[in-house]
């Protein structure tokens, strides 16, 4: 799929242009024991913890000034980010030991929510979220979450107006962005952007070009520990402010539900389905735009082809029809949901959702999940627009998904 790019806001095309007077890598360094050095001596502290995410991240700054080509505020927004996650690695594992029954804490019966980038799974999240007794993550406390957040002051918390000043950003950045992916610090926000304190992710290669790092993840990553250290995390974060169940999202988790459930193994699973050629087009727009915010090099689909190639997709959902009929996952467990099921007739589906799980719906929750997909405005921020294959490249790619649709009854999108 072909990618154009819109025309930057005035303001970061000048500062962009300003990098011709500066030598851009050493004023913005990207080097991993320089990053490291900086974050222990912004707190004080030394202790990361365990060693295992120190090869990823080696391997991930690598890839980063190799391949990225990160433009002048690229290389600052990513800087920032990385030392953000370095910093909070130093906090958790400071909390750790000054409070180590926080480790007692349990992570009873989570509710994860996953399935193809675009195919729902924010719709549904979003609409869960309303109900009381399902505590989603929230954007600031995911950035921010040392001090661990409190009962009492968690509306309140001043951290909020810091991180949504952060993550508006990403508006403000490409003003397009809003209608593709809604951002703040009260919304909830999914896993992968708490994958990063583990450093073995598929969330920052979602938004710059390191494909080297994602071959790296292919042959090395360690799911099992981005799920227990993300528990870890979890744990924290309840030990002041408890959740009677966790309802996280994202749609990673859908190539690693065996170690998913290895960590939680009285995990709920929602599993969106969506026809994978509309979700792709989708996805690949707004990588795209990911992309573009951080660096001026044209956008290339097959640079990230592990992402979004559509045999790489379709072989990935194949495994995990396969993994369904061998029963290697607990299918008892994994409920699925339908894109046009979430659109079409929300109540419905969500209805569905609590009977097949066996949640409570109280009177409360229904009242606000009804409220909120009444109140929720279509195209609030402009429609997302995105093209799709052309008709004969559509036939040829359809028979990839053919295993994948019939399996799951999803059923083809037509423009």
């Amino acid at each position: 799929m072909d990618w154009t790019p819109p025309e930057r806001p005035d303001w970061l095309a000048r500062f962009n242009a300003e990098a011709d007077a500066f030598d851009v890598e050493t004023l913005v360094p990207l080097q991993a024991d320089e990053l490291i050095d900086t974050a222990t001596r912004s707190l004080g502290i030394t202790d990361f913890g365990d060693d295992q995410w120190r090869e990823a991240f080696q391997v991930l700054i690598t890839a980063i000034n190799e391949e990225a080509e990160l433009n002048f505020f690229g290389r600052l927004f990513t800087r920032a980010e990385l030392l953000q996650a370095l910093k909070v690695r130093l906090q958790i594992q400071e909390t750790y030991r000054k409070h180590p029954e926080i480790d007692d804490e349990e992570i009873r019966e989570p509710v994860f929510i996953t399935g193809l980038s675009r195919s729902g799974t924010s719709i549904l999240f979003e609409r869960l979220a309303e109900d009381p007794q399902l505590g989603p993550l929230l954007s600031w406390e995911i950035v921010e979450p040392c001090p661990p957040p409190e009962a009492a002051s968690y509306e309140t918390d001043p951290r909020i107006e810091r991180t949504d000043k952060f993550l508006t950003l990403y508006n403000r950045l490409a003003p397009q962005f809003r209608a593709m992916h809604e951002m703040g610090a009260r919304i909830p926000n999914e896993c992968s952007e708490a994958f990063i304190y583990s450093f073995h992710t598929e969330n920052l290669p979602a938004r710059v070009n390191v494909p080297s790092y994602l071959a790296w993840l292919k042959s090395h990553g360690n799911w099992r520990y981005m799920y227990d250290y993300h528990k870890r995390f979890l744990k924290l974060l309840q030990w002041k402010n408890p959740r009677r169940h966790w309802l996280l999202k994202a749609p990673p988790h859908l190539w690693h539900l065996d170690e998913l459930f290895q960590a939680f193994p009285d995990a709920r699973v929602l599993y969106t389905h969506r026809d994978p050629l509309r979700a792709n087009a989708s996805n690949t727009n707004l990588l795209a735009t990911l992309f573009w915010m951080r660096s001026d090099k044209p956008f290339e689909t097959r640079s990230f082809e592990r992402l979004l190639a559509p045999e790489v997709m379709a072989d990935a959902l194949d495994s995990i029809v396969g993994q369904f009929e061998a029963g290697d996952i607990p299918i008892e467990r994994v409920i699925n949901v339908m894109y046009k099921d979430l659109v079409e007739r929300p109540w419905e589906a969500i209805d569905a959702i609590y009977r097949q799980t066996g949640l409570e719906l109280s009177t409360e929750a229904e009242r606000r999940i009804r409220a909120f997909i009444a109140s929720k405005q279509q195209d609030k921020f402009g429609r997302h627009q995105y093209r799709t294959v052309q008709d004969h490249e559509e036939r040829q790619l359809r028979e990839l998904f053919t295993r994948y649709q019939h399996y799951f009854k999803v059923p083809m999108e037509v423009e």
